[in-house]
């Protein structure tokens, strides 16, 4: 069995509350307020610039020149392909970028950005890519699930076709078989650091889908 499918069966109890979630269900029962939808696509798209950005710090500390670019061309990717999917909801709602910049990121949503930053500028590789894995690997996962039952929502399906794409998962291959790689010169301690960020960042995956399905607030 490789790492990364271990690193997946440690987190089996939290993939199954992601997959029975109101907010996932209701995106194929077509249920979903999209007003709470909206809500998620914005703070989404705040994560994804700090996600970006960490992307590039993870890619400067690679050893293999091969994964510097994957990492590198992933936050050039996260700005250019999954922009245009958030744009054409923004344009639905009639926000524009300036409105965007506006918007305080929700209390889920400093959380998570701000571990994956700090693990990124101050943790060894192996380290950062257990943190930053479960964003792939869940995505993938909740993709392909949605894409077998589909959505009556045009506006859902065209979020869900994007992560069960062929080239979404291309990309998530490439980035477990770095970690699979990387994991085969670790120490069992390092690797139980490396499960530790991914048990984390999972749990912050759980987080923030029912921060979007909440709508979450300060509350101050």
């Amino acid at each position: 069995m490789e790492f990364t499918d271990r690193l997946w069966r440690s987190i089996e109890g939290i993939y199954g509350k992601i997959r029975v979630h109101p907010f996932i269900l209701g995106l194929t029962e077509g249920s979903l307020n999209e007003e709470t939808f909206r809500f998620y696509v914005i703070q989404d798209a705040l994560y994804l610039k700090c996600f970006a950005r960490g992307l590039a710090v993870l890619g400067a500390k690679a050893p293999v020149d091969d994964w510097f670019l994957m990492f590198v061309r992933g936050a050039a990717g996260v700005f250019e392909v999954e922009r245009v999917l958030h744009e054409a909801f923004m344009a639905r709602w009639g926000l524009a970028k300036e409105d965007l910049e506006k918007i305080p990121m929700a209390p889920t949503n400093l959380m998570y950005t701000s571990y994956l930053l700090k693990t990124a500028y101050e943790r060894p590789f192996h380290e950062i890519m257990g943190a930053f894995l479960p964003c792939y690997r869940i995505y993938l996962e909740v993709g392909r699930a949605l894409e077998k039952r589909g959505s009556p929502n045009p506006l859902f399906q065209k979020w869900i076709g994007t992560y069960a794409s062929d080239a979404f998962a291309e990309s998530v291959r490439a980035v477990l078989d770095a970690m699979n790689a990387v994991a085969k010169g670790l120490t069992d301690d390092e690797k139980d650091r490396v499960r530790e960020h991914f048990i984390l960042t999972s749990k912050m995956e759980y987080l923030f889908w029912d921060m979007g399905y909440r709508q979450q607030e300060w509350g101050i």
